[in-house]
């Protein structure tokens, strides 16, 4: 059965027309949207770090790379979810399309239940075996304990933004970040300094609001009426749509999820200078997961823009997609992470006025920010083999050029010189390894892709 594009308000259609302008149009929400997302984070840390003081203000950071270990296997999943359904409605195919929608919502609920149940119990064994300091553990167990009951509601509203932009529409997520994260800041206020509640408070603000972004979310699904409608009572996994999304997004997940492992180990080097430095890396990180998450929204544009071309078999366009894709990637990366470092001390003053906690942030921050965009390289190219429906090569490939890489650096040349820019230092020399590493690949993809086109 075939589906009649619909061409409303909010959906884009990637096959046809001008590529450059379009990828614009669709990645500017994207990145805020990213942008926005990030200020729940921010929100907590700026909060705790002003109002809780620089033990609550480690505790909040401390528990990041150890979220997204136990997050990033579902979250990989929506990657395929975005790759089938971009694919189908590029087809033109309404059954498959609904069945992947539904599917992937049923996936979402099912993954926030086994998250939940994973935080609780392994916040205070696997934050002990990362090393984190006494005076800064129960603080971070609580708030990790705290996030994860919101799990469900994360995953919900990352599965349908995955729906969403696979069909180009990129500002409705926008609207509900941003009418959550109002939310979520004016709630951190009222907890932390009215009820003085500390890093409880910031977590159960997250909570709150992750709640009220996924219910946006769901509703807009089931008030749409094109293909992708969430329909509750068809929500059931379809057993080959399953297996197609894991096939895809399992790749992604444990990519992501091994990807954490090396920097749970960085996390845990970083321990070992105390907690004044672990909060100068907590300020420093945050900043520059604005400039990560805007080059990650390019990486999502690839992605949707490649399955949707490669669905109506439009080969010759993916090449232009990735070229234009890393141009905007480098651009955003240079001029995002130049300026976290030019502005490193008044950005870094907002998260705590403690002059060591700012000296430790900007160590970091000259590292990372002036070569942060060879990381959007990296990730370009694996959304243009993502969206192909290549994903165990790049997972690979991510996994021995960067996590095995950093694992290697932390045990050879760290051990060595044991300082923490001989520490950060490993994240630019992996990127670029890597990088090499995919655009390799994706030659030899595209090869063999244009082979079965033309045989």
């Amino acid at each position: 059965m075939e589906l009649r594009k619909k061409t409303g308000t909010y959906e884009m259609d990637m096959c046809n027309g001008p590529l450059m302008i379009k990828i614009i149009v669709f990645a500017i929400p994207l990145i805020l949207s990213g942008l926005l997302q990030l200020l729940f984070n921010a929100a907590d840390i700026i909060v705790v770090g002003r109002f809780a003081g620089s033990e609550s203000l480690a505790a909040v950071g401390s528990t990041s790379a150890l979220i997204n270990l136990l997050v990033n296997v579902f979250i990989g999943l929506s990657v395929g979810t975005n790759v089938l359904v971009a694919r189908y409605y590029g087809a033109h195919q309404q059954r498959d399309l609904e069945e992947t929608v539904h599917t992937a919502m049923v996936m979402a609920g099912a993954g926030g239940i086994i998250l939940i149940l994973l935080g609780v119990i392994l916040a205070d064994p696997m934050l002990e075996l990362m090393g984190t300091p006494e005076d800064v553990l129960p603080l971070s167990a609580l708030y990790m304990k705290i996030f994860f009951v919101g799990m469900p509601a994360n995953l919900i509203y990352n599965f349908g933004s995955a729906v969403l932009r696979a069909v180009g529409d990129t500002r409705r997520p926008l609207y509900f970040l941003l009418t959550a994260g109002v939310i979520n800041v004016v709630l951190n206020l009222f907890f932390v300094i009215a009820l003085s509640m500390g890093v409880a408070g910031v977590a159960l603000a997250t909570v709150i609001s992750q709640c009220i972004s996924a219910i946006l979310i769901v509703r807009c699904l089931m008030k749409c009426d094109a293909g992708y409608r969430l329909d509750p009572r068809k929500l059931r996994i379809v057993k080959n749509k399953l297996q197609s999304i894991l096939k895809i997004g399992l790749p992604a997940g444990l990519q992501g999820a091994i990807f954490s492992i090396s920097n749970v180990l960085i996390q845990s080097s970083v321990n070992s200078f105390g907690s004044v430095a672990m909060a100068g890396n907590t300020a420093a990180q945050n900043i520059e997961g604005f400039v990560y998450t805007s080059m990650n929204a390019v990486y999502q544009t690839a992605l949707s823009f490649t399955s949707q071309n490669f669905g109506a078999k439009k080969y010759e366009r993916m090449i232009k997609i990735l070229i234009y894709c890393q141009c905007l990637t480098v651009a955003v990366g240079a001029v995002m992470g130049g300026g976290a470092v030019i502005f490193g001390n008044q950005l870094l003053g907002i998260y705590s006025s403690d002059a060591q906690v700012i000296r430790y942030g900007m160590n970091r921050l000259r590292i990372i920010g002036t070569t942060y965009f060879t990381c959007g390289l990296m990730d370009c190219m694996v959304g243009g083999l993502r969206g192909m429906g290549y994903s165990v090569m790049p997972m690979f490939v991510s996994l021995t050029g960067a996590c095995g890489f950093r694992v290697f650096w932390i045990y050879t040349v760290f051990a060595m010189n044991r300082t923490l820019p001989t520490l950060y230092i490993s994240y630019p020399v992996s990127w670029v390894i890597t990088f090499i590493a995919h655009l390799a690949c994706y030659l030899i993809v595209l090869k063999e892709v244009k082979r079965k086109m033309k045989s």
